[in-house]
């Protein structure tokens, strides 16, 4: 009995100390530890690797060939290893204030920190994120303001024939008032789905504090899944756990845009909205773009606000449908009674940025009226980012 109740004391040192390690268990190292001058040190604990690397996007970048030309990416540093098998890099320089992401590459491996728990998936990679405050991406902080409800929903598309989920981000005091508000509809690019804009593009933070400091009136934002085959987002559907792919699954061919008003029929049959012109708005990037392009041409009465980000405008597209049929003559009857705003934005490196130039011309050849925004760098979630905030603040003025 006494060797019975032993094995059993045993027993329970055993499990606790494994659930503690499991409750507690990562590495008891700081990273990345941010310091008061805006340097960054990145730290991991790998006593046994011969070489460990990092890349991300606060590393001057390096140029790369790819199927669509050469674009920049991010270099990669070197980690030096110290007495106790812990592996170091700060920054040269201070960061200036933005939301970096970074990945470790340990004997050739790509990992994420196992110290810094905040991570975002982009399309089928996870990457480690941090945030340098100051500045405009104070706006990508979860500060001390009234903060709006973002929920996820369930819509039907007899278009598609499916049940599909989407995000919709509610204002602050939505719930508590009989108001009506206006929409903006939000689209994700290529490889992206209906969780993009709020992981990656920290679209409810942005609104969050942009409507507390009065920048913005209060809206609802609909972010939708713009792949057609898709019910939802990778792992959110009967389908599965399956690996996101970047463009396996994009479908730019007129179903979206010919589905769009199941969207819009759902919100405006579940949500308190102005159902008029000037209560709407619609932008996305680069795919997204292309569909707000030809979502607000093919329904010319349904947007005042129309935004381009770094979009996919592809004038040779090789698509037959009759959503892109007749584009000049579409363009003529939108822009007989234009939209209160039509903002064209794209990086001087984005590989885009050509066939952006060529679409505003063509506005400016015909005498329609928009304006152009432009940033560095390329076809990045920093300028997407950027462009939400620069945005938003002209809507529903």
């Amino acid at each position: 009995m006494r060797a019975l109740s032993i094995f059993i004391i045993a027993v329970l040192i055993y499990t606790t100390t494994s659930a503690q390690q499991a409750l507690w268990g990562g590495q008891d190292i700081t990273s990345p530890e941010i310091h008061s001058n805006n340097t960054v040190t990145f730290r991991l604990q790998a006593p046994q690797a011969t070489k460990v690397e990092i890349t991300g996007d606060f590393l001057p970048t390096k140029k790369m060939q790819t199927q669509r030309g050469e674009i920049d990416v991010p270099g990669v540093a070197e980690l030096i290893k110290n007495a106790n098998g812990v592996w170091e890099f700060t920054t040269p320089a201070p960061l200036a204030p933005e939301l970096y992401s970074y990945t470790m590459i340990v004997d050739g491996v790509g990992v994420t920190d196992p110290s810094n728990v905040y991570m975002i998936r982009d399309v089928a990679s996870v990457t480690s994120v941090f945030i340098i405050g100051g500045g405009r991406s104070d706006l990508y902080k979860v500060n001390d303001v009234p903060h709006g409800t973002v929920a996820r929903r369930w819509y039907n598309s007899p278009t598609l024939n499916m049940q599909r989920r989407i995000t919709i981000y509610t204002p602050p005091g939505y719930e508590s008032t009989d108001e009506k508000y206006p929409v903006f509809y939000l689209l994700h690019g290529a490889g992206g789905d209906e969780e993009a804009w709020i992981a990656l593009g920290r679209a409810s933070q942005i609104l969050d504090n942009l409507i507390a400091q009065g920048k913005a009136k209060p809206m609802i934002v609909v972010m939708t899944n713009g792949n057609v085959v898709q019910k939802a987002a990778p792992g959110e559907s009967e389908r599965g756990m399956y690996k996101p792919s970047f463009m396996g699954e994009t479908r730019m061919d007129g179903q979206f845009e010919a589905s769009f008003p199941d969207v819009m029929k759902f919100v405006e049959s579940n949500y308190r909205t102005i159902q008029t012109k000037a209560g709407r708005a619609i932008a996305g990037l680069s795919m997204g773009g292309f569909h707000s392009l030809h979502i607000s041409k093919e329904y010319p009465d349904k947007f005042d606000y129309v935004g381009l980000f770094s979009a996919a405008i592809l004038p040779n597209q090789n698509v037959t449908s009759p959503v892109y049929e007749n584009m000049d003559g579409k363009l003529k009857i939108q822009f007989s009674n234009p939209p209160k705003l039509y903002w064209i934005a794209c990086g001087t490196t984005d590989f885009l940025y050509q066939n952006n130039i060529d679409f505003s011309k063509k506005l400016t050849d015909n005498k329609y009226p928009y304006k152009f925004y432009e940033t560095g760098e390329g076809h990045i979630w920093k300028n997407w980012r950027i462009y939400l905030t620069e945005f938003v603040p002209m809507l529903f003025r």
